[in-house]
């Protein structure tokens, strides 16, 4: 029941009082029968189903209430406590307006209004139900439009406050709403319908949710007190550069993460706090990224810039260069033509996804040896436009992602270390063996979608993989090419095999002699019969777990094979 009242403490919407137009508490005068003879002192009974004690100071619930009352309106005193043997005498009780008193949880039992089963609407908003001792207070998606000073403001314990999914503006949110509730840390308002950063916020704030309001601004020294703030969560609203200031975030000496994407910034915000150590932008409208608004933020690890109007010019030569420890740079969907110039040494993940950059030179990554993740998918890389010598010095690369260029054959120079490797969706033709010549820590190999015959596949470019057999299985992705019919020759380190939407036909006895390890098959949306392949092209697997035969002209049935009895080991002589 105490759940209900906290819920209904911050119902929207005037509490329905006397001599308003509500239905519930009827006008003087609307009957012409006479008040009931029985009513309590100083309070007013125009109905026999209406009390009124409005604004009498009343410290004490009243008694002599008659038990045909259906309204009660005790708004505007001084109660403390509701006594359960005077409501559970009220059972015909559909309106009870108990709106501005000084009613806490210590006052409420616990069965205080299970005899009210005919209770319609109760106002309790502007009293004190929650406990001094509360520690969490969660009200998120109540449909809230004010927060009265007394609901969380003196409450020395409270740690955290969730309003998110309300809908509550600048004018529901009173500068004294957290007086008295210095300790709150983690506060969460987003979702409602605020147009600017409220002030008078709990000074130990570690966790601030403003994200999805209409804000526009911060004003000056909004967050001046908010010295323990570590998280910030600014995305979705209306910032723009006028709306931010040199001080907004100067004096958080200990924010780490600060997100602004989904705003309206042209620029880089100023004075950020050396402590930073992400800086979301995402979603923005900036075009060029300036050294002076980074110095501050000599400590930053990820720096997200994602589908931003960089241009060109948008990162020039020693923009990055304050971020000495920078970690990550996510540049997805913008408009830059080439690798942006001397960046930190100690980058190890560059995500450059769905640009314009349409070459790679000798030098344009050797600033970086450190990358452990290059991501270029989506660009306009030609193979006569990519340097033999563009990836020699990223001896550290563990993940590189081509796909969706235009490259006709696999890059020269592929660092030995590279554990995934995806070429899907370019315009490749052939496949040669020294490309891939070194690569015995390949995990993943994505060929997808090229126009890659069985004949353009050089002898022995499987072979280049043979190493992997000691280190691990491989997944192999020719899938939508043109083959038309299996490849031979396979790396015996090839665990799981896509081959779908190919043109292949027919699957011989000897298909899969080269790669005992197979654990999974994919053939669907082929050319298969019910007699393409061969009854004995499974035996040697083991572990074959998966064929997938889906999508071809004809139903195709596969036996797989049973599985492997452990092979007792050779004892010595």
């Amino acid at each position: 029941m105490r759940l209900s009242l906290l819920l209904l403490l911050l119902l929207p919407g005037p509490p329905p009082a006397l001599g308003m137009e509500d239905a519930a508490f009827p006008h003087p005068g609307e009957s012409s029968q006479p008040p009931p003879r029985a009513c309590p002192l100083r309070c007013s009974c125009p109905r026999d189903d209406t009390v009124d004690c409005d604004g009498l100071d009343l410290q004490v619930f009243p008694d002599n209430i008659t038990r045909a009352a259906q309204h009660l309106s005790l708004q505007n005193n001084q109660l403390q406590e509701l006594p359960y043997n005077e409501l559970s005498r009220l059972s015909g009780l559909r309106t009870l307006n108990l709106h501005n008193n000084l009613i806490s949880s210590e006052g409420l039992p616990d069965e205080a209004f299970e005899s009210l089963t005919q209770l319609q609407h109760i106002s309790v908003a502007q009293n004190k139900f929650l406990p001094r001792s509360l520690r969490v207070a969660d009200l998120a998606a109540n449909q809230m439009t004010e927060i009265f000073p007394l609901t969380f403001g003196e409450k020395p314990a409270l740690r955290a406050v969730y309003l998110h999914n309300n809908q509550l503006g600048n004018t529901g949110l009173p500068p004294d709403a957290f007086r008295g509730s210095a300790a709150v840390a983690t506060l969460s308002l987003s979702s409602n319908r605020l147009r600017y950063v409220p002030p008078s916020l709990p000074p130990a704030l570690e966790r601030l949710h403003l994200q999805n309001n209409l804000i526009s601004k911060v004003p000056r020294g909004a967050l001046s007190r908010q010295t323990h703030l570590r998280e910030l969560h600014l995305q979705h609203n209306q910032l723009t550069d006028s709306g931010l200031d040199a001080t907004t975030f100067s004096k958080l000496h200990c924010l780490e993460y600060l997100d602004l994407s989904h705003n309206q910034l042209a620029a880089v915000p100023a004075g950020l706090p050396h402590t930073l150590a992400v800086l979301h932008l995402g979603r923005n409208r900036i075009r060029q990224v300036e050294a002076a608004r980074l110095r501050g933020a000599r400590g930053l690890r990820y720096l997200l810039l994602q589908h931003n109007p960089l241009g060109a010019a948008g990162l020039p030569a020693g923009a990055l260069r304050p971020l000495r420890d920078l970690h990550t740079l996510h540049l997805y969907g913008n408009g830059l033509d080439r690798v942006p110039p001397a960046l930190p040494r100690r980058l190890r993940a560059l995500v450059l996804p769905h640009n314009r950059v349409a070459m790679l030179g000798a030098r344009d990554l050797a600033a970086t040896p450190g990358l452990t993740e290059l991501n270029l998918a989506y660009n306009r890389l030609a193979s006569a436009h990519v340097h033999p010598r563009a990836f020699r010095r990223l001896r550290a690369l563990r993940s590189l992602d081509l796909a969706g260029n235009q490259l006709t054959r696999l890059p020269a120079g592929l660092p030995a270390g590279l554990h995934t490797l995806r070429l899907q969706r370019n315009q490749l033709r052939a496949l040669e063996p020294e490309p891939l010549a070194g690569l015995d820590q390949l995990r993943d190999l994505s060929l997808a979608h090229n126009q890659l015959r069985v004949g353009d596949i050089g002898p022995g470019t499987w072979h280049e993989l043979q190493a992997l057999q000691v280190r691990g299985g491989l997944v192999l992705d020719l899938s939508h090419n043109q083959l038309s019919f299996m490849p031979p020759d396979l790396p015996e380190a090839l665990e799981e095999l896509h081959l779908q939407g190919n043109r292949i036909s027919y699957v011989g006895p000897e298909a899969f002699l080269s790669t005992p390890r197979l654990r999974a098959l994919f053939l669907r949306a082929n050319r298969l019969h019910v007699t393409s392949i061969a009854p004995e092209a499974f035996l040697g697997l083991p572990h074959l777990r998966v064929v997938d035969t889906a999508g071809n002209p004809e139903q195709v049935l596969v036996r797989l094979p049973p599985t492997a009895p452990r092979r007792p080991r050779a004892e010595g002589p």
